[in-house]
């Protein structure tokens, strides 16, 4: 894939009171070679995020991974994707959360602007040059950090988490030097891979991740990706043992 590419790695928060992290690497040569531009930060609010998304894309290409759902048709209960996910995961602690119509409404606003922005919802690299998917960051790292359980830095008391948060730090910035040196080397993301927990540093690590995720879907082509569920009822896109 030699035509340039932009990624946007997005960690949505659910309400519009809390920031999203959000992560955007451009590739001008193509994915193949060393990103051109690496920025992590945060957004606050559907207009901040959606123009940070809008100044992003200056290719034709651009992939948006989403650590939140974007589709959904049940109204209560839980999509058959999260039903598929936790029997995966339970051993792991990575199953999912149950998503529905009526729990959340902000992913879903979120994602009909992008769908009517032009961009597909779709994990499909064939289906439109400009896409937005779902990724889920637990199982992702259970697969990409060889873990036997979920790294606990999501909940506890501060201490816990923080030295739990060190741990998904490391993992992180381990996992990008094989596969995105230039990200895990840039300045400002050795600040952030070094910096203790707290929530905005939080939402900016797992942005990376989700950028990682789409990062290796589109350089191996799929081939390192799986896909749970569907783009009708709800799918995400989870890296490949």
């Amino acid at each position: 894939m030699n035509e340039p590419v932009v990624i946007i790695g997005i960690d949505l928060a659910w309400g519009e009171k809390n920031p999203d992290g959000v992560t955007i690497l451009t590739f001008d040569k193509g994915i193949d070679r060393p990103a051109s531009a690496m920025a992590t930060g945060l957004t606050r609010g559907d207009e901040d995020l959606l123009s940070a998304v809008n100044r992003a894309a200056v290719h034709p290409a651009v992939m948006i991974a989403v650590d939140a759902p974007l589709l959904c048709i049940n109204e209560s209960g839980s999509r058959p994707v999260d039903k598929l996910c936790s029997a995966l995961f339970r051993a792991e602690e990575a199953g999912s959360y149950p998503v529905n119509r009526g729990l959340c409404r902000r992913p879903f606003r979120i994602a009909d602007t992008l769908r009517e922005s032009g961009y597909a919802l779709t994990t499909s690299l064939e289906r439109s040059p400009r896409f937005a998917c779902e990724v889920y960051p637990h199982p992702a790292a259970i697969r990409l950090f060889g873990l036997d359980k979920t790294i606990k830095y999501k909940k506890g008391r501060v201490a816990a988490r923080r030295g739990e948060f060190a741990r998904y730090q490391n993992c992180l910035k381990f996992f990008l030097a094989r596969e995105i040196p230039e990200l895990a080397a840039s300045p400002e993301h050795e600040s952030l891979f070094c910096a203790p927990w707290r929530k905005p540093v939080e939402d900016q690590i797992d942005s990376i991740l989700c950028a990682a995720i789409a990062h290796r879907h589109l350089r191996y082509h799929g081939t390192r990706s799986e896909v749970l569920g569907d783009d009708e009822t709800g799918h995400m896109l989870i890296p490949r043992l």
